[in-house]
């Protein structure tokens, strides 16, 4: 496990509620793609539902880290995808990010138009210090 920092700015507002960058020291760097909010059967946990999922998707993401040693601090960079078509859903997925995340490392909310799995409405990718 590596120590992520997590940095601000002294200049840009602190209204986004997460860093904007993280620093690591040298060592394996694990990339995580694809972390949709399927149970172990393949179903879509909370169909539709954009906190349920993130918070199913965040579950997901929680195994991956700890296969390879690692837990949710160790996640220096997360992008989330947001298959939905208020901008308000963005909001509450980075709301609902906010309540799961000690420190909320830096995020991009990004608002797509359809994702793989049937109901699926978020899905994660991540970069984690190990």
């Amino acid at each position: 496990m590596a120590e992520v920092r997590l940095h601000g700015s002294d200049r840009l507002t602190t209204a986004v509620g997460h860093a904007y960058s993280a620093t690591v020291p040298a060592g394996a760097t694990l990339h995580i793609a694809g972390v949709a909010p399927l149970d172990q059967g393949g179903t879509t946990v909370a169909p539709g539902d954009v906190q349920g999922q993130v918070r199913a998707a965040v579950g997901n993401l929680r195994v991956i880290l700890a296969e390879r040693g690692g837990q949710l601090s160790d996640v220096a960079r997360l992008t989330v995808f947001v298959a939905e078509h208020l901008q308000v859903d963005l909001q509450v997925a980075g709301e609902t990010l906010a309540e799961i995340f000690v420190d909320l490392p830096p995020v991009s909310i990004v608002g797509v138009s359809r994702l793989r799995y049937d109901d699926q409405v978020v899905e994660l990718e991540a970069v984690a210090a190990l």
